[in-house]
């Protein structure tokens, strides 16, 4: 074979991959009621592999158009979760609601405000998307999900900033589905919302646990995560949609592993935070056995330890007697 062969074979081999990205995935739409269907995202972390699809987002299908629950974590996933739509129904997009603005949830949005939807999102979001963190997670991800997440990316807000004003739930209808829009702000973020379906007893739960993988914690109020996802057995649900992984009739046991994660954490890093010991020491010195085959532990363990061990000092600061409030 020719050198110059090679270097066109090459070249036609990069033009078509290039091509190959810039179209946009394909979803699956999977039915969860009368109402409710819903796409599912791959386990682990957001990668070029799985072009930034790790979350989910639900839809739900009323006499008056389309309510949508999250956007997605790329312009072209938004694009892509529209035609998924349109497999299922003709009705329009009218509403779309983000659970919380983190990156996989709602990149997707300026595709379906291309399409006229409205944007609901909590008020405390406002911040959370004017913030140097999110410039600089946009750029983050311009660098290691291009060209799905690249220059033309705009972060987008709401169009109706929601306000719970101490209130835990704002109830709706819209084209003969009743829902409830649930405040469990400052638990995964400052600004979650779960959205229930009345009708067809339906929770959407956005990040409040995850399925099938280790849960970005961060910097997250884990104190405020675990009293949170108490709301969700009272409603008794027919079946669950998590933000990550599998929906479930039966979240419990997902529940649990999220909220003995999220304890597990806090007993550790609050432990060297009380005795003194650094980060790397602390870290260094736990037993991770219990968690490391659970898909995104590499990528996520670490930073949520690190995140819990800050909050822990945040915690210990604030107690009466240690120059806090």
């Amino acid at each position: 074979m020719s050198h110059n062969f090679t270097v066109i074979l090459a070249g036609l081999l990069l033009v078509a991959k290039v091509s190959a990205q810039s179209e946009p995935p394909r979803l699956q739409p999977i039915r969860a009621s009368e109402h409710v269907w819903y796409v599912q995202g791959d386990a682990g972390i957001a990668s070029k592999a799985n072009r930034a699809f790790n979350s989910n987002a639900a839809f739900v299908v009323t006499n008056d158009g389309v309510v949508v629950f999250d956007a997605l974590g790329t312009p072209a996933l938004g694009t892509a979760l529209k035609t998924a739509i349109a497999q299922v129904t003709a009705q329009p997009i009218r509403i779309v609601i983000v659970s919380h603005f983190h990156a996989d949830h709602f990149y997707g949005l300026q595709s379906l405000k291309m399409a006229g939807a409205q944007i609901w999102g909590h008020e405390k979001g406002k911040e959370a998307l004017g913030s140097p963190l999110a410039q600089e997670r946009l750029e983050q991800r311009q660098r290691d999900l291009a060209p799905d997440v690249g220059p033309d990316t705009r972060l987008i807000g709401a169009d109706r900033w929601l306000e719970f004003a101490g209130r835990k739930e704002l109830r709706f209808e819209h084209g003969g589905v009743r829902f409830r829009l649930i405040d469990v702000s400052g638990a995964h973020s400052p600004e979650d919302i779960m959205l229930w379906v009345d009708n067809d007893r339906i929770l959407l739960a956005g990040d409040l646990y995850f399925s099938g993988r280790i849960p970005f914690v961060g910097n997250a109020d884990s104190r405020a995560w675990l009293a949170a996802m108490d709301v969700i057995a009272p409603l008794a649900p027919a079946l669950v949609i998590p933000g990550h992984g599998k929906s479930s009739s039966n979240p419990q046991p997902d529940i649990a592993l999220t909220r003995e994660y999220l304890a597990f954490l806090r007993e550790k890093m609050g432990a060297a935070v009380k005795e003194l010991v650094p980060f790397d020491e602390a870290y260094a010195a736990v037993d991770w056995s219990r968690y490391k085959h659970v898909p995104a532990f590499e990528a996520a363990n670490r930073i949520n330890a690190y995140g819990t061990y800050l909050r822990m000092e945040q915690e210990a600061l604030s107690q009466p007697g240690a120059g806090g409030k």
